[in-house]
């Protein structure tokens, strides 16, 4: 599944301005539908170093 929507995002051609906005909406939206996958790289050693 990584696989696939890695590919998918990787590079993209964008038809107009709206297609843009239209796929960042997208992807914001399924980011903040997993919470979990915020808090665990926020958990991380790394991410405390900043």
């Amino acid at each position: 599944m990584k696989r696939t929507s890695a590919i998918r995002l990787s590079n993209p051609i964008f038809t107009s301005y709206t297609d843009i906005l239209d796929h960042c909406c997208a992807a914001w939206t399924k980011l903040t539908d997993q919470p979990w996958t915020i808090m665990s790289i926020g958990l991380r050693d790394w991410a405390h170093g900043f």
